[in-house]
């Protein structure tokens, strides 16, 4: 069950009341659609904390072993992962006021939301590169792949914003 779905499920019977008011269906949808968007970017920004354990882990591990030129890729992965976090997390929820330039409709809604679903592939590989980092054999080149996933992610972000500045 999606968190769409689950958060359709929840709804008091005030809510499921109010629904019945021509007009305000739709509007309690679009909300809902925005709040499940911001739980699973939510979730998602989550896991990808849990990868800086793995950077800190190679960070001391290296030192340890005397290979200090790793360092300065273990920063650059844990800056474009704190990048790529913060664009999860802080990302546009799709709203769009009385007076706002480009307004969002329900369809570009849909899209966003499902794209966002989409996120949770890269935030998989992210993962995964980040857990194969303590078994690498070559920390440069597990960092490497590390950071090339964090990029696919930090695009796949920008395709995003421009689905919901009307460019795409």
């Amino acid at each position: 069950m999606s968190v769409l779905d689950k958060a359709r499920a929840g709804q008091n019977v005030l809510e499921k009341i109010a629904n019945a008011i021509p007009g305000f269906k739709g509007y309690r949808e679009r909300e809902l659609r925005r709040d499940a968007d911001k739980l699973e970017r939510e979730h998602l920004a989550n896991q990808l904390e849990e990868c800086k354990k793995a950077l800190n882990d190679a960070a001391n591990t290296a030192t340890r072993g005397g290979g200090l030129d790793v360092i300065n890729d273990v920063e650059t992965a844990r800056k474009r992962l704190d990048k790529v976090i913060a664009r999860i997390r802080f990302a546009d929820r799709g709203y769009a006021g009385f007076f706002d330039a480009v307004k969002v409709d329900e369809a570009v809604l849909e899209r966003v939301y499902e794209f966002d679903l989409g996120l949770l592939s890269n935030v998989t590989d992210i993962r995964a590169a980040a857990g194969a980092l303590g078994s690498a054999s070559d920390v440069k080149a597990g960092l490497g792949t590390l950071v090339a996933a964090i990029d696919v992610a930090d695009a796949r972000l920008a395709d995003r914003e421009q689905i919901l500045s009307g460019i795409r």
